[in-house]
């Protein structure tokens, strides 16, 4: 038969023609069916902004990995894709854009001309991240991708936001808000990440009026004295009771504020006394509604010190700190300054220190939209993988603030809402209304700002599928199955599906939320820009092929964890699959026939051949089974050691003797097996590394159609056989064991020497005696011989010995009997330790009660035999010692 496999193992040369043939076979794409199990999986949307790191490799080869295997166990399949219009991140970028190719600002080109410029930033750049996608082999159902700003998506966030606010849920309101100054907009809670810093407490003396008295307070921003309309005490502090009431002066600006009592503030910490910055500062914004303060903005947008700063005004924030320190020290007000790490909000985008400020935003009410996410969770109809994660959910969302979801940036989805320019009316409907109900106007501006990116990405589940409308795709495929995101964004996103899912659809948007871990460089470090150790996936691909990157990023990933990436994993991945070529290319040569039936060479199959069937079946499950608990990781473990250690070192070499001899019914019981089980390998790895297997695929001479849509491999109760597989054992220990010891000696390979056993077991005798052909191609053996009784063993014998019996080689002159001597007494150390540990495991009690009974009476069969293994070896040891 024909062989069309390349001599190389070569991704470059079919990775891409094989991805356009699924593509043009529609392989990818899933429809309605009643007959079938859905199953469905929604793609976190990249940015149109970004390009693929090793984030999006690893989430994304963790759902295809998913989602072709679910494909194969005959469900209807669908991988949704789509992208995120990414406000402030695509917003920043067109604006460098604009800068760098018209040398004009944002405001220069206005909200048309700047919307237009965005779109077509689009259209340029925001397929980018979805062609390398493809490189990576993801099988998403490309027909139905989405973009969070497309039609059908904005129509979706629309009316839910129009929905939420009938039923009071989305309100407008002056609160404290995260303020980015370099973006310039707000932030919700979840934009900004907090980091340990090292700064200080500088402590301030605030003169009381119409006194001699002053009161100490500690702040870490003195910048923000400027705006203070207060200070608090706790109404217990007996320190300052008798100023509450009282005015402070305030210094540098000499405005007169109160002193309130508020159960705020704790009187162990700092001075007990606290400047209130009702503007600046959510917690003060609090007291200060308590305490009907006065809010005092001093900070212009761009956290310049406003005209309300007096002499500061004009000055960055930074400057103006330095001015009002070096000003209170003149004045004799400055007490101290003391050394003090404090967490310091960044934002996500651009990591500038955020500003607390009041403004006038939209916000989201959260309380009554968290509570059934909060018992999704807690209830089981959510369940996280790892299940820790859904502490870090619930921590979220029961401290939960109201949600900021306006933003002062133009590209987005427009808040929905339109002001009368005569009266201020407020409407919120999804077009402008053409007259007043209040004063019969019909000049209605648009509000300028547009919603949180994440609004409309907290609907992806549903909107995506087709809601509002209720389509047949959101009824089949909703709620989705799995959901693969990292740690970092589960209160960014995974928090806000939750809640949108089960407030429009009435149900979870997914069951199971698999939480997957940071890829780190070599060294454990996060891979960032500055530190220049991030590593571009397809830089890889083009080396190494997508599924040596695949591969490497999925072994040894346990759910949840962090992982590091090692070229040299990079590496034994390439390896593995150039071991796997080569493998099929032996197979292919070794081929006389396109197809054998299984019942014609039943009679012939041997012990090798039921012990791979055998052994297939088992991994077969063990791999299923760790993939329903989302062990990936452990999945392709077991899937590698099978194909490497046990079909290619093992059972290709075991089957030459018949593929070269001249029985032709013994021939074709090898040639069906070696076909069989490769098959089933195929099907097996091809989630994990699709593009070669469906290239072997292709090139087998049984096999239809696509290793896609081929079966899955289930497990056959009748294939099992036990006793192939201890006889095998035996076999392939006993062979290791005689290779070791010829290794050891420096015998050359080609030199042959008889193998004498003794064992009292006929069992093993038989085994051994049966299988003498596997002994002479893999251990040199020229021929075996029983013995039995030491008598017979020649006394320059070197003997190794395995469970049950013992192996002599007589070589005669060839060995040198000090390194033989030296090489048992490692044997003996080895054995005496592992009598010890045993020993030492039987003899702790804890051990002992806590254990079930299987596992102790494994670990007495292993000291009875490393008993039994030990006195072997010093009864030799011994006869060499006397020898001569």
């Amino acid at each position: 038969m024909e062989n069309n496999l390349e001599k190389n193992y070569n991704p470059q040369a079919f990775e891409e023609r094989i991805y356009k043939h699924w593509m043009d076979a529609n392989y990818f794409k899933a429809k309605v069916d009643p007959e079938k199990e859905p199953f469905s999986i929604v793609l976190p949307p990249p940015n149109i902004t970004g390009q693929l790191h090793m984030g999006h490799a690893l989430d994304h080869t963790l759902q295809d990995i998913l989602i072709r295997w679910k494909r194969m166990q005959g469900y209807e399949a669908l991988w949704q894709p789509g992208t995120d219009h990414a406000s402030i991140a695509t917003e920043v970028k067109v604006v460098e854009n604009i800068k760098e190719e018209e040398g004009l600002s944002k405001l220069d080109v206005g909200r048309e001309g700047f919307l237009e410029r965005a779109w077509k930033w689009k259209e340029e750049y925001g397929g980018r991240i979805v062609d390398q996608m493809k490189k990576l082999g993801d099988s998403c159902d490309w027909s139905r991708e989405r973009f969070t700003l497309d039609e059908g998506l904005s129509n979706a966030v629309t009316e839910v936001f129009i929905k939420l606010y009938e039923k009071g849920l989305i309100y407008r309101g002056n609160r404290i808000i995260n303020w980015c100054p370099e973006c310039k907009t707000s932030l919700s809670d979840a934009e900004v990440e907090h980091d340990e810093k090292a700064g200080h407490f500088w402590h301030i003396n605030y003169p009381i009026k119409d006194s001699d008295e002053v009161i100490e307070i500690a702040t870490t921003r003195p910048e923000t004295m400027l705006g203070d309309t207060a200070i608090a005490v706790h109404p217990e502090d007996e320190r300052y009771k008798h100023l509450i009431g009282k005015y402070a002066i305030l210094p540098l600006v000499n405005r007169e504020i109160i002193i309130v009592a508020d159960e705020y503030v704790d009187p162990e910490f700092g001075t007990g006394a606290v400047k209130i910055t009702p503007a600046h500062d959510p917690n003060d914004f609090e007291v200060g509604l308590r305490h009907n303060l006065p809010q005092i903005i001093v900070m212009n947008d761009d956290a310049t010190i406003n005209a309300k700063g007096g002499k500061y005004a004009g000055m960055s924030r930074y400057e103006a700190r330095k001015a009002i320190v070096k000003d209170l020290e003149e004045q004799g007000l400055l007490v101290k300054i003391k050394e003090h790490s404090h967490n310091v909000g960044q934002c996500y985008r651009c990591d500038t220190v955020v500003e607390p400020l009041t403004s006038d935003q939209w916000f989201v009410k959260m309380e009554p939209l968290a509570a059934p996410a909060i018992e999704a969770v807690k209830d089981g109809r959510i369940k996280f993988i790892p299940d820790r994660f859904s502490k870090t959910y619930l921590h979220w969302l029961e401290n939960i603030r109201d949600w900021c979801i306006s933003r002062q940036l133009w590209w987005g989805h427009r808040i929905p809402a339109y002001y009368c320019s005569s009266c201020g009316h407020l409407v919120v409907s999804k077009e402008a209304p053409t007259t007043c109900e209040k004063c019969n106007s019909n000049n209605f501006k648009q509000d300028e700002d547009v919603l949180d990116t994440w609004f409309s990405s907290a609907l992806w589940p549903f909107s995506t599928l087709g809601w509002p409308e209720g389509t047949k795709e959101l009824e089949y495929f909703y709620p989705t199955d799995v959901l693969v995101t990292g740690y970092d964004i589960i209160f960014f996103w995974v928090v806000r599906m939750a809640f949108s899912g089960l407030e429009f659809m009435n149900d979870v948007p997914f069951k199971h939320v698999f939480i997957h871990g940071l890829v780190r460089d070599a060294e454990g470090r996060k891979m960032s820009k500055s530190l220049g150790n991030g590593i571009d996936p397809l830089e890889i691909i083009d080396q190494y092929g997508a599924d040596a990157l695949r591969f490497t990023l999925v072994t040894g990933n346990s759910p949840g964890n962090d992982m590091r990436f090692h070229m040299e994993k990079l590496e034994s991945s390439r390896n593995f699959a150039n071991k796997l070529w080569n493998a099929t290319r032996f197979v292919l040569m070794n081929l006389d026939v396109d197809y054998i039936d299984k019942d014609s060479v039943e009679s012939e199959l041997t012990v090798v051949d039921r012990w791979i069937i055998s052994r297939l079946n088992k991994v077969a499950r063990e791999i299923t089974e760790n993939m329903d608990k989302f062990e990936l990781g452990l999945a392709v473990q077991k899937l590698y050691d099978f194909i490497w250690n046990e079909y290619c070192d093992w059972y290709i070499e075991l089957v030459k003797p018949r593929l070269y001899g001249e029985d032709i019914n013994k021939k074709r019981a090898a040639q069906y097996t070696l076909t069989y089980i490769l098959e089933n390998i195929l099907k097996l790895l091809h989630p994990f590394m699709p593009f070669i297997t469906e290239e072997i695929w292709q090139n087998l001479p049984t096999v239809k159609d696509s290793v896609i849509v081929a079966e899955w491999p289930k497990y056959k109760e009748n294939e099992i056989c036990s006793l192939a597989e201890e006889q095998m054992e035996l076999i392939m220990s006993a062979i290791k064991s005689i290779r070791n010891v010829r290794a050891e000696m420096n015998v050359i390979p080609s030199r042959k020497a008889k193998l004498i056993v003794l064992t009292t077991k006929d069992a093993i005798a038989k085994t051994i005696l049966d299988n003498e052909e596997y002994f002479r191609t893999l251990a040199s053996v020229s021929e075996i011989e029983l013995a039995k009784s030491k008598d017979q063993i020649p006394s320059d014998a070197v003997s190794t010995v395995i469970q049950g019996a013992e192996l002599f080689l007589p070589l005669d002159d060839l060995i040198d009997f000090e390194k033989e001597i030296e090489r048992l007494e490692k044997e003996k150390s080895k054995l005496e330790g592992e009598i010890k540990r045993v020993v030492g495991k039987l003899s702790n009690e804890g051990f002992v009660s806590k254990a079930p009974t299987h596992l102790i009476e494994e670990e007495k069969q292993k000291q009875a035999k490393y008993e039994q293994m030990l006195n072997s070896v010093l009864e030799r040891l011994e006869s060499l010692k006397n020898r001569g």
